[in-house]
């Protein structure tokens, strides 16, 4: 019976109004770390780029907005995807780079090994909720120019994240490319044609 409630809380029914404020106080909270994290990085980086370089914290703020937004039934649709796409690839992104790091022969640590974990929760939440989302053509327009942009403010102009180890640029750039061009096809698919001005 806990497995079945479990499942149909996670795969089937995750907007119980509980449930979306536990994971909002939870993204939330977590975000305020994030950007504490960033806080080199952010103070050597011009201010108008800011918004570009704490890319998980970001995500997860605008992934916790939302499901506020959803708890008060006033959901955007744009910023669902967006943030939903955001937590998906940033977590995916740090657990790639962070294993690269540990194969790499670095020691596991207790602050990597809870970086690993909370990247992998930040992709899992990403995709229980995007599963239920309808998307639309418009949607998926801004969210691919969104992807985009990140991706050449961080590599283009140099701006990625801090990486752990010397020579992880080009696996960096790989998975950043090659994970938003992975979402861009998933939302791609997932398109609603009859629900085309889905706000």
């Amino acid at each position: 019976m806990g497995n079945n409630w479990l499942k149909h809380l996670l795969w089937e029914a995750p907007y119980q109004n509980w449930f979306l404020v536990t994971l909002a106080v939870i993204n939330l909270l977590g975000s305020i770390y994030g950007y504490y994290w960033y806080r080199e990085q952010l103070a050597s980086t011009p201010l108008i780029w800011w918004p570009f370089t704490p890319d998980s914290p970001l995500a997860t703020t605008l992934f916790g907005l939302a499901l506020i937004l959803a708890f008060y039934r006033r959901e955007s649709g744009l910023l669902r995807l967006v943030a939903a796409t955001a937590v998906i690839k940033y977590g995916l992104w740090a657990m790639v780079i962070i294993s690269d790091y540990w194969l790499a022969g670095a020691r596991v640590t207790v602050v990597e090994a809870g970086l690993w974990l909370s990247h992998l929760a930040m992709m899992v939440e990403g995709f229980l909720f995007l599963r239920h989302w309808p998307v639309a053509p418009w949607q998926l327009t801004l969210v691919v120019l969104w992807l985009g942009l990140n991706d050449f403010v961080d590599y283009g102009l140099g701006l990625h994240p801090y990486l752990f180890s010397p020579g992880q640029e080009s696996l960096a750039l790989a998975t950043a490319v090659g994970l938003s061009l992975a979402l861009t096809f998933y939302l791609a698919r997932a398109i609603n044609w009859s629900r085309g001005q889905e706000k």
